[in-house]
């Protein structure tokens, strides 16, 4: 028995002024029931992806999603967290739940309100994410962390400057076409590609271009068995999923390889009895455009060292032969942490449906997504298929 997504939410991705924690769950909470067609009474538990680590002062949230409907009271509701995957991390477990059958309907919400923290405790609350005896101190923040990444890929493989700039501008032109998106706007491989005042170094070889946005918003989905999914109006499967943790420290391993992202693409592309290539797109987490870079090699696009190949011969924009982040990825649509993962499963249903839109992908019939939390920690890949 597999699991199937059979109803979503999703709000805008940007600075929202006017919506709280509370009340951005509330909001995709009562929509994704109502796009599913159930009743809050039908769902047998609730799953919430909050990463936190100081952005809200409300640290206790798992209950907040019973504030969507008096008829959520007295379901069990969890929040999960796996840093930056940990949208993905509700999601799985709510996959889990149905598939061992202690759940026929699981509510999984995603959501984080970041904008409203001031500059300075925004690269604290995110470095959180890292592992603080080597990095706590690493001037700009997370991006220093993939500063020093891509600053060790360029030293080992060469100047990859120009496919960060294509990474990005791709990103960007994606990203205009997603209603959900933060930052819609096509800034061109030129501007991508230059060091301006607009466009600042921020951290080693890394632009504000290759960085993702600071962001608010919320994602929902409506998750059931397979035989409660055929009797409703879409279905679209998990035929594959996996879930691979690797060390926190950088020092273990080789932070070039993004070894834990390679055996959760293996896992799940085994258990969906498929290869990468039958994909029809991929959503992957490009937090920085480095990271982008290094996935492409890790998820067996091409080999070691050669990432740029695939952007620099086109292989991953919306018409290549496995397009990459047709909804703009992080880069555009904007990296709500817990909401993040729940995006993407979202985005990629609505592919599979039909139903995205300017974003849509030709003929999309098999979705491959990518998230994952601090610096290849936590690792989630999901194989998506509809069924109806």
């Amino acid at each position: 028995m597999t699991a199937c997504i059979v109803g979503w939410a999703h709000t805008p991705f940007g600075k929202l002024e006017t919506e709280t924690v509370e009340s951005l769950i509330i909001r995709v909470a009562n929509e994704a029931m109502d796009n599913a067609g159930i009743s809050p009474d039908e769902v047998d538990e609730i799953l919430l992806g909050h990463f936190n680590a100081g952005f809200s002062p409300q640290d206790f949230t798992a209950s907040l999603v019973l504030q969507a409907d008096p008829r959520l009271r007295f379901k069990p509701a969890t929040r999960v967290e796996n840093a930056c995957a940990t949208g993905s991390a509700a999601v799985h477990q709510a996959v889990r739940a149905v598939k061992a059958g202690d759940a026929r309907v699981v509510l999984v919400v995603g959501v984080e309100q970041m904008t409203k923290t001031p500059g300075p405790e925004i690269g604290k609350n995110l470095l959180r994410a890292s592992y603080l005896p080597e990095d706590g101190d690493t001037p700009a923040g997370f991006a220093g962390v993939f500063g020093k990444i891509a600053h060790n890929y360029f030293q080992r493989w060469g100047d990859q400057s120009d496919a960060l700039a294509m990474i990005a501008a791709k990103n960007h032109k994606n990203g205009v076409e997603n209603p959900y998106a933060q930052m819609r706007k096509d800034f061109g491989y030129e501007f991508c590609r230059t060091e301006s005042e607009k466009n600042p170094f921020v951290a080693g070889p890394l632009k504000r271009t290759d960085c993702s946005l600071v962001s608010d918003g919320a994602a929902a989905l409506v998750i059931t068995d397979t035989a409660t999914a055929l009797r409703m109006k879409k279905a679209v499967a998990f035929r594959g999923h996996a879930h691979v943790q690797d060390f926190l420290p950088m020092s273990k391993r080789d932070i070039l390889k993004f070894e834990g992202c390679s055996q959760a693409w293996g896992k799940a592309l085994a258990e969906a009895g498929i290869g990468l290539t039958d994909l029809s797109f991929v959503e992957t987490h490009d937090c920085f455009t480095v990271a982008e870079l290094i996935e492409y090699e890790a998820m067996g696009l091409v080999p070691e060292g050669q990432g740029a190949r695939a952007i620099l011969e086109g292989w991953t924009q919306k018409d290549g032969k496995l397009p990459v982040n047709p909804s703009g990825g992080l880069k555009a649509k904007g990296h709500p942490i817990g909401a993040t993962g729940v995006s993407m499963h979202v985005l990629s249903a609505m592919q599979l449906m039909g139903e995205a839109g300017g974003i849509q992908v030709k003929d999309a019939k098999l979705a491959g997504i990518f998230n994952m939390g601090g610096a290849a920690v936590a690792n989630y890949v999901s194989v998506l298929e509809r069924l109806r």
